[in-house]
């Protein structure tokens, strides 16, 4: 029998989490790992989905907060927010393939929309999808985001973002209020 769930810890990371943290990101989006959970990119990027050098950036950045999500000592989920004027971005959201589907992407997405309406005082979360991730988008449309149509190309040649397994990929924006 499991035992009980202990409580989550949300803090915003340190340079001592980078290793930590960029473990989780390849673990949930790349390689065989990553099909443990259904976010998995496997199929359409090979090759990294950020670096020690990113994940440094993010904490580093005034402007920027990369929120992580503890349970029983361990880093179990993580997300970028990044105050942009009167709106946040929601990125490098990453939940351990072991722990998704049950509940916990929900709880880290709305504790970020809470923290960047409260934080910054923005009325809106924007984030952008690889568009052909469908079932994806369609999480996010359930949880009140909606499709913009507003595309900007995928990095095709900046290794930084991964290896495309196709050439149709592009980003398309999500805007969710948080009023």
């Amino acid at each position: 029998m499991e035992s009980p769930a202990t409580a989550l810890t949300f803090r915003d990371a340190t340079d001592a989490d980078v290793d930590a943290l960029v473990a989780l990101v390849e673990s949930a989006y790349r390689g065989d790992d990553s099909r443990a959970g259904w976010t998995t990119e496997a199929d359409i990027l090979q090759g990294q989905r950020t670096d020690p050098e990113g994940v440094l950036e993010i904490i580093k950045s005034p402007d920027s907060r990369l929120l992580t999500v503890e349970q029983d000592g361990e880093v179990v989920a993580c997300c970028q927010l990044e105050h942009r004027g009167g709106h946040a971005y929601f990125g490098m959201f990453a939940v351990r393939p072991t722990r998704q589907g049950g509940g916990l992407g929900k709880v880290v997405i709305a504790e970020a929309e809470r923290l960047a309406r409260e934080t910054w005082g923005v009325t809106e979360m924007h984030m952008t999808v690889i568009s052909v991730r469908e079932d994806l988008i369609a999480w996010y449309e359930r949880r009140g985001y909606r499709r913009t149509g507003r595309m900007t190309p995928f990095p095709y040649g900046d290794e930084r973002f991964g290896i495309p397994q196709r050439d149709d990929l592009q980003f398309e924006l999500l805007i969710k209020p948080l009023t």
